[in-house]
């Protein structure tokens, strides 16, 4: 017979192990299931802000700090152009994904969550929440929260396909040596490295992840930009080039479909001019188990979807804010002015870096400033 839960969390990152942790310890039956086993690479930047930080403190509490390294140097370039650099600028911590993940799934096993890692979905009915397994075995469940990512299995059962790769970001990243003991902190951000994007450099205690990543159909070649980065950082051959689809600029109207939730990057909540995706997987997640206790404590399952929806409006306009800004600094004509505008305007950059850092949200730039922005770009006065 198959396994019975009242919820079943497919994805073991950020989304799905904050939705696992806040259902289990409301007292509900929760699996979580991921296809691979723990500890697992993931593509990523790395880069958790301040506002990720805050969701994580909210659903898991205090994490061991070795798990970050804390930067307040930025550099802002565009290609070999510097742009500006900011020593004390708003602090983002850096992690690798490797053990950040397993931290916050032990974290939700801890909470009550049973572990079904490495058992690989093969089949999931929305309407029954069943789910059959490659291995043969199958579980049931009243309810179920996708958070597997920007090529979501649950997404594609839910709607055929994941994200529409025209519409959607794609990335590439290396993780490669540091270039020596401490011998640069800062984050790097460069604003010329992609189309409709940027190139990173972040420093981890042990390494560098160097990477670029912009609209998927805006940089065929996008393994030539990633060699001229790499070029420029002295890192040509550093290691094995991983990448991955960024669904930003994607936000999924309804998350979900019936007894099934979406959340994270499988609910496109990945913000299209930073590329941060961790703290809105967090956060979601939470909200995601939340309207799913909700629901049952009422003996309504059905009321999870709609109450989950409300709880991410707040999420969905800011993504929207943000979709807005991107047209504004990303497309060709406009990208050097705006690179010139930073440059020339410290106040901006640190405003951007705000932004960057997750201190402010897009609704605290007041649409007067934005339309002062968008004149000088159009007027080509950058």
């Amino acid at each position: 017979m198959a396994a019975a839960y009242d919820l079943a969390v497919i994805g073991a990152g950020p989304a799905g192990a904050a939705a696992a942790a806040t259902a289990a310890r409301a007292g509900l039956a929760v699996a979580l299931v991921d296809r691979a086993r723990f500890p697992r690479d993931k593509l990523c930047g790395g880069g958790v802000t301040g506002r990720a930080r805050r969701a994580l403190a909210a659903v898991f509490g205090p994490l061991p700090a070795a798990l970050f390294l804390d930067c307040a140097r930025v550099r802002l370039v565009a290609g070999d152009r510097l742009l500006g650099e900011v020593a004390d600028a708003p602090p983002l911590s850096l992690t690798m994904r490797r053990d950040f993940d397993a931290a916050l799934r032990a974290a939700a096993l801890a909470a009550g969550a049973d572990d079904l890692a490495g058992r690989r979905p093969a089949a999931l009915d929305p309407a029954s929440g069943r789910i059959a397994f490659e291995d043969g075995g199958s579980l049931a469940a009243a309810l179920v929260i996708g958070a597997d990512g920007a090529n979501s299995f649950v997404a594609r059962s839910l709607w055929g396909r994941a994200f529409d790769p025209a519409r959607i970001g794609f990335a590439l990243e290396v993780e490669a040596p540091r270039p020596g003991p401490a011998e640069d902190d800062a984050v790097e951000v460069d604003l010329a490295a992609a189309a409709w994007g940027y190139g990173w450099a972040f420093p981890k205690p042990r390494s560098m992840t160097l990477g670029v990543g912009g609209l998927h159909p805006a940089n065929p070649d996008l393994r030539g930009r990633l060699a001229a980065y790499l070029a420029r950082h002295g890192a040509t051959g550093a290691g094995r080039v991983r990448g991955a689809f960024v669904p930003a600029g994607a936000v999924r109207r309804v998350p979900g479909r019936g007894r099934v939730l979406v959340a994270g990057d499988a609910a496109g909540l990945v913000d299209p001019v930073t590329g941060e995706g961790i703290a809105w997987a967090v956060i979601s997640g939470a909200a995601a188990g939340r309207a799913v206790a909700a629901a049952l404590a009422d003996g309504r399952p059905e009321r999870a979807l709609p109450a989950y929806g409300r709880a991410l409006a707040p999420v969905r306009a800011e993504l929207f804010r943000a979709n807005l800004l991107r047209r504004l600094v990303y497309p060709g004509p406009l990208r050097g002015r705006f690179a010139s505008l930073l440059a020339r305007q410290p106040r901006l950059q640190r405003r951007y870096l705000a932004l960057l850092a997750g201190e402010i949200d897009y609704a605290d730039i007041r649409a007067a400033s934005l339309l002062r922005i968008a004149l000088r770009l159009v007027a080509g006065r950058g």
